[in-house]
């Protein structure tokens, strides 16, 4: 894939369509961003197909199905999603089934368009999988479009990129570049975001943190990820948590659970944000920056949990220490009330 880095990098949109030569490209977002779509489709003149913004949290299918339709319909030749995670998701939903490449625009720290990962949510279930096809061909990343990101989305949305470091840090197929990329992201989003939270338009600081997220990203793309994505996956996907801060919220209980049985990925992380008890600084970091704390806070019941526990022991997955239903129950119980376990 090729990436293109920099402040104004958005201009470079047709350039980039052409080299691709792509002539009919459909245009996604989700509907609060509509109006940076249509810079984008100024941009692309008539090498844009057409609109779609109708992206939603998660990818449901049905959404799915009416963009498919909608590059049918008119005729597109490929995709450019410019947004988060939301709008990445439905191109690689179109691509999965039509083959249509894919130009990504990143607005947030999400990650997705560095990765062959796709999911798709349909009767309360997320189901995820990889595939080449679904790898953007294009990313485009311009700190300049994610000044207008709300300082509490900059910070989970950071936090998030984090999560895909550390899961890289003690994955089954880790390796010494990939926990070298996945140290230095966490380190750039650690120093980048308490700027962003005091200046929301310090530009160093979103280069920085934008830079941060294409290597988690990429972090993410390259390895098996474990307990913390899984659990993420069923409590958006089921419970439709708002995905960023879910992961926020989660981070510190699962490092807390599992950097006993990683102390090599635990090195690093004292290293990248400079501590020496990793769950309570990401727990009092995200805090002080202004994320939630709890599950409860973000619509879980504690009635719930027991969906959740069905649902992340009915698959295996690779974890540095094995999961029983009552370390989960009581990681989950935690994460819920928002306080770390002694």
């Amino acid at each position: 894939m090729r990436v293109v880095f920099g402040a104004g990098s958005l201009r470079q949109l047709r350039e980039e369509a052409d080299r691709l030569g792509l002539r009919r490209l459909l245009v996604l977002s989700t509907p609060d961003q509509r109006a940076l779509a249509g810079q984008a489709a100024t941009l692309l003149g008539n090498a844009c197909a057409g609109m779609f913004a109708e992206a939603r949290m998660h990818v449901p299918v049905q959404v799915a199905e009416a963009a498919r339709t909608a590059a049918c319909d008119a005729g597109a030749d490929g995709c450019l999603a410019i947004g988060g995670g939301s709008t990445v998701g439905l191109g690689k939903a179109i691509a999965l089934t039509t083959g249509l490449p894919v130009v990504s625009v990143p607005t947030t720290y999400a990650g997705s368009e560095m990765t062959t990962v796709w999911g798709l949510t349909e009767n309360g279930r997320k189901r995820t999988g990889r595939d080449r096809a679904v790898l953007p061909r294009s990313v485009v990343y311009d700190p300049e479009l994610t000044v207008g990101l709300p300082v509490d989305m900059s910070i989970t949305s950071g936090f998030n990129a984090v999560a895909h470091a550390v899961e890289a840090l003690y994955a089954p197929d880790a390796s010494p570049i990939v926990s070298l990329m996945a140290e230095e992201g966490v380190r750039s989003l650690a120093a980048a975001l308490p700027v962003i939270a005091a200046d929301p338009g310090d530009m160093g600081a979103r280069t920085d943190a934008l830079r941060g997220a294409w290597l988690c990203g990429a972090c993410l793309g390259a390895t098996t990820m474990s307990l913390h994505h899984k659990l993420c996956h069923i409590l958006g996907g089921t419970f439709d948590l708002p995905h960023a801060a879910t992961h926020t919220v989660l981070l510190p209980y699962v490092t807390a659970f599992n950097l006993p049985a990683a102390p090599a990925a635990e090195q690093a992380l004292r290293r990248a944000l400079a501590t020496d008890d990793v769950p309570k600084h990401l727990a009092r970091a995200s805090t002080e920056l202004g994320a939630p704390r709890s599950l409860v806070e973000l619509g879980l019941e504690e009635g719930d949990l027991d969906e959740v526990l069905a649902q992340a022991q009915a698959q295996p997955y690779a974890n540095p220490r094995p999961v029983t239903a009552q370390a989960l129950r009581s990681l989950l119980t935690n994460a819920l009330k928002g306080t770390l376990a002694p």
